[in-house]
Formats: C-alpha cells, structure tokens, sequence
C-alpha cells in the first residue's frame, strides 16, 4: 500500500530499477573480442575451458579475483524515497 505522492508498487518499483541497474553495470563490464591464452596482468596460461566460457577473457581466475575484491559498487542514486532526501 502506497502513501502520500507514491503510486501502488512503487517500492517495488525501486527495487526493479536498482537490480536493473546492477546487471546492466554487470553486462558492461563482460569481456568482448577475442581471449587471450595468457594473462595480461601474471601472464600465466588462461585455461581453454574458461576461454570458451567467457568470450574476450583478459586474466587469469586469481587475477580477476582480485581485481573484484577491490571494486565496489554504488549507485549515487538515493532510492530509499526519505522525507529527508526529498526535501534536499
């Protein structure tokens, strides 16, 4: 049940909208062209099963590791619907 200025489903609705938006920064960030048989960050073989797997890989399964242990994701888009952020 929707308050105030909101519509039926809106909640819901922000909810779509930020997994939306997680799997469209997840797309663009898949690897496209042709594999690499070595890493281009150890330069250590790249299994052919993940080359096949993942079209345009560019590293090895350690280095991709660690490379997305240090990413992190945010939005920049306050979706919590906050008096506090509407009145800003």
């Amino acid at each position: 049940m929707a308050g105030g200025w909101t519509s039926d489903g809106a909640v819901q609705d922000q909810i779509d909208a930020t997994v939306g938006d997680a799997v469209n920064l997840a797309r663009s960030r898949l690897p496209k062209g042709k594999s690499l048989s070595n890493c281009e960050e150890c330069y250590e073989p790249i299994s052919m099963a993940r080359r096949q797997a993942i079209p345009g890989v560019r590293l090895c399964i350690q280095c991709q590791s660690e490379i997305e242990k240090q990413q992190t994701f945010t939005s920049g888009i306050n979706r919590r619907g906050s008096k506090d952020s509407q009145l800003k």
